[in-house]
């Protein structure tokens, strides 16, 4: 289901990826896609793409996390694309190559480890991370740790086809609108 539905959308979405690629060009130039460091199924490490949204070189210029709306490093053209979930599409390559899911906790960085313990961890890696996942149709952005978590490992005692089609089916509902950002 992941592979069809990821080739199915990358043709589909086709004339978005290039005009969002174009206007991360125009708006800050090259490069178009930012490639991160993030933990996969059993902890696996892999590259994660994301249309850049931040001024180059922003990992030097502050944390991992981003600081909301207000975090300077965002350039113009980022604002709208993270507004709009744009960003995250370049994720379509990852689940092709089989490091994500369309549906799956958000992969974390390797420096978040130590957010959880070894139990959380083990279980929160059994399943492939996702583009989206239950934390996000039920926070957006917006969950603290411990809501993220809870929904994250919710996920993976209760991941499956039927919870996944559910999600998804919510985050067109968020992205289109109703209870969107």
């Amino acid at each position: 289901m992941d592979l069809l539905l990821s080739l199915l959308a990358v043709a589909l979405f086709s004339p978005i990826l290039l005009l969002a690629a174009m206007a991360c060009v125009v708006g800050d130039g090259f490069p178009v896609l930012f490639r991160q460091v993030r933990v996969g199924l059993n902890g696996r490490e892999f590259h994660m793409y994301k249309f850049r949204s931040m001024v180059r070189n922003a990992s030097a210029l502050g944390p991992h996390f981003t600081e909301g709306g207000a975090d300077p490093r965002i350039t113009r053209v980022g604002r709208f694309l993270r507004r709009t979930s744009i960003d995250e599409l370049p994720q379509l390559l990852n689940v092709i190559k089989g490091d994500m899911s369309l549906v799956g906790p958000r992969p974390d960085l390797p420096v978040q480890r130590d957010l959880y313990s070894e139990a959380q961890w083990v279980e929160r890696c059994s399943v492939r991370p996702g583009i989206t996942g239950l934390a996000q149709v039920l926070f957006r952005s917006e969950a603290t740790h411990e809501q993220r978590l809870t929904a994250d490992l919710r996920y993976a005692r209760e991941a499956g086809l039927w919870l996944d089609l559910r999600i998804l089916i919510w985050t067109v509902q968020r992205l289109g609108g109703r209870a969107s950002n």
